[in-house]
């Protein structure tokens, strides 16, 4: 079986008028370089290419035996690249004395199925908005996963640049991705073999596991371990992760590494799922390639568990293959839109760092440990090392190279490698745009408290672990560095972008505080699309927040958010004690393609928030934080009391199609000028715009 040349990519990263960063993964070394066009439009419809003077500088990161990543720089020979113009690029591929280029791997032009060109463009293409017109438009989003119901939103903004290829003032400059990019935990079941296979075969060998966790060397795990839905024991008794869904978990890096190229690469699903067409359920039964839990001998037991599995195998090959259809379109949009990329839960496991106790029992596990390693190892390759890569220092770069040399779990260097990422604080980081954007990592700076939380049910009294802080004091200051670094100043606007959102629809966060926790506190194995990680869990961390950015005094804050599976738009108003006002707009988009909102359960529970939210409409929500942190909502006629902390009035804004929540697929168009807000969320075929706001 061959693996494509160009396994991802290109995707473009981090752009600036200063700077230009390229990210690839190649299946062997080359020594690359690129080409950098300014395009100008005549007026016989032709455009004019014109090379742009520039230095090309490339590092090469060999993560396996066929897994290559490079991240190729590009700076000016003169001060700047030109801001607000058109800009079309190339990149050259030498090995010996044959030199390449994209066009010579399918990539460039109309006629070709994979092709990375919008419409008559010779090349892929973007722009540098110019800093000193003070605006931005971006899109944003979060949660997309292989198997998600309905149409990947993420192809919207595809054919949003589409439609305004050649318009630098209404083509989207920028794109955020907020968080689960991948659903390491929640792998579908026809890809979990090709995740396993691609894996091996990029790596070019199999970490040794066993090594770290001797049970796996013992029946039955040696053999679950490689069969679809054999996992989800091992994960939660072996590793202590938490996900219900871990039935076919990535482990590996190399399976971790899989997982971003699937989602990211048509080519390379061509390669190792043959287009979609996957062996059929029977076929894997056959070959016992299958984790069933019950003994052929249990007749009865046995058929009603492979009746189910073949029922959810089937519905995964029709979702997985509906993703397969728009990943050209997904690839093409990566390769001509500057693109921002943070963590969350999912692109490591399910409930990351959720408690004190979580973090604690899986660092105690070493192949727990182990697992996390590889999931921040395969973030940082493929996500986190193009958002600023001069955050990675040589001391970074060299432990993360000593390790993938051999991947000996037995070495020191696996050891330096582990720890360095599980103590790693400096995922947070500032995109270039304007405003500025500060991405906040609200999974590795968590502070848990030690004073317990109350929780009853019924007659049944308990006490809980208090939901985290999602970033503490030593995480704040962190941000704040890297804030003020990146050159931002008290005064000017700020985008924020935190995966988690600030501002909640109130009715889920209650049902989840009054049903879900107290039922998961007596024991209760309750499952639910919602966790327990909203900021306003924790009155003093959202206390902390609030206090942050008043003390940054941003000239108009924006928050943007995913995560949660709905999208959303709320403005609020906040009164400290002493009299100081802050003002924060919040838009939240997510799922890109993950619809939790289905089913009859989904059904009913989106027709109860339905209901519910029309109740906030066009209405002010008043609430108060006290001097105990906790943040109260007061009956209609109840006072304010004098000692608050800080006081508050939301609101909720409603689309101009009337609800204030989106539920399918979506994702985020965000124009922000000096004066005005534009959002609205794309879904296919149909735009769901709110109205203006006005900046005072």
């Amino acid at each position: 079986m061959d693996i494509p040349t160009i396994l991802s990519g290109p995707i473009l990263r981090r752009v600036e008028p200063s700077q230009i960063y390229i990210w690839i993964a190649l299946r062997k070394r080359f020594k690359l370089g690129a080409k950098l066009f300014q395009i100008e439009n005549s007026d016989d419809a032709n455009f004019i290419y014109h090379e742009i003077n520039c230095d090309s500088e490339t590092t090469t990161f060999r993560a396996g035996k066929q897994l290559y990543i490079s991240l190729i720089k590009l700076t000016p020979h003169e001060n700047q690249f030109p801001v607000n113009s058109l800009l079309g690029y190339n990149l050259l591929f030498q090995q010996n004395s044959k030199i390449l280029d994209l066009k010579d791997f399918g990539l460039l032009g109309k006629d070709q199925p994979n092709a990375i060109t919008y419409g008559d463009l010779s090349f892929p293409s973007f722009f540098i908005p110019d800093p000193s017109k003070k605006q931005t438009n971006l899109l944003y989003g979060s949660c997309r996963k292989l198997h998600g119901k309905g149409a990947d939103a993420l192809s919207q903004g595809d054919e949003t640049l589409d439609k305004n290829v050649l318009d630098c003032e209404k083509r989207p400059s920028t794109l955020f991705l907020m968080g689960d990019q991948i659903y390491a935990d929640d792998v579908p079941d026809p890809i979990f073999p090709i995740m396993a296979k691609a894996g091996n075969k990029l790596i070019g060998k199999q970490e040794k596991l066993e090594d770290i966790e001797p049970r796996l060397k013992e029946k039955p795990f040696k053999e679950a371990f490689y069969q679809i839905r054999g996992r989800q024991f091992i994960m939660e008794r072996f590793c202590k992760f938490t996900s219900s869904h871990a039935r076919n978990h990535a482990m590996t890096f190399g399976e971790y590494a899989a997982l971003y190229l699937l989602s990211w690469s048509p080519e390379f699903w061509d390669s190792f799922a043959d287009k979609g067409n996957f062996p059929s359920f029977e076929n894997y039964t056959k070959k016992k390639q299958i984790y069933f839990i019950y003994e052929e001998e249990q007749k009865d037991k046995r058929k009603k568990e492979e009746r189910l599995y073949k029922k959810k195998y089937d519905e995964h090959v029709v979702d997985v293959r509906k993703t397969y259809q728009t990943l050209s379109k997904v690839r093409r949009l990566l390769a001509n839109i500057p693109t921002y990329m943070i963590f969350d839960d999912h692109d490591i496991t399910d409930d990351w760092n959720i408690s004190h106790n979580w973090k604690n029992s899986v660092y105690q596990s070493n192949l727990g440990r182990h697992v996390i390693a590889n999931g921040l190892f395969a973030y940082w390759l493929f996500q986190g090392w193009g958002n600023n890569p001069s955050q990675f220092d040589h001391s970074f770069l060299r432990k993360m190279w000593k390790y993938s040399k051999a991947y000996d779990s037995a070495s020191s260097s696996h050891h330096d490698w582990e720890e360095l990422l599980w103590n790693f604080n400096e995922w947070n980081f500032v995109a270039p745009t304007n405003p500025t954007a500060l991405f906040l990592d609200t999974r590795t700076q968590r502070k848990y408290g030690i004073i317990p939380l109350p929780v009853s049910l019924g007659r049944i009294f308990q006490e809980k672990e208090r939901p985290p802080q999602l970033i503490g004091e030593q995480g704040w200051q962190t941000a704040t560095n890297c804030l003020y670094s990146s050159g931002w100043k008290s005064g000017e606007p700020l985008l924020v972008i935190s995966p988690a959102p600030v501002y909640g629809i109130g009715l889920i966060e209650s049902f989840l505080t009054q049903y879900i926790q107290p039922l998961k506190t007596i024991g209760v194995p309750v499952t639910t699309a919602f966790d327990f990680e909203s900021w306003k869990y924790d009155g003093k961390g959202f206390t902390e927040l609030l206090y942050q950015i008043k003390e940054w005094n941003p000239k108009h804050c924006f928050i943007l958010s995913g995560d949660v599976h709905y999208a959303s738009a709320v403005t609020t108003n906040i009164e400290f004690q002493g009299g100081e006002k802050l003002r924060i707009y919040q838009f939240t988009s997510s799922p890109m393609n993950n619809m939790s909102f289905s089913g009859f359960q989904g059904g009913l529970m989106k027709a109860i928030v339905t209901i519910n939210a029309a109740k906030r409409r066009n209405k002010e929500i008043n609430r108060y934080c006290d001097e105990t942190y906790d943040i109260v909502k007061p009956k209609r006629n109840d006072p304010c009391p004098s000692n608050f902390s800080w006081k508050e009035k939301i609101r909720y804004l409603s689309t101009n199609q009337g609800p204030i929540i989106e539920t399918g697929n979506n994702i985020g168009h965000l124009v922000l000028t000096p004066t005005t807000v534009q959002n609205e969320l794309l879904q296919s075929n149909n735009e769901i715009p709110y109205a203006p706001i006005q900046l005072s």
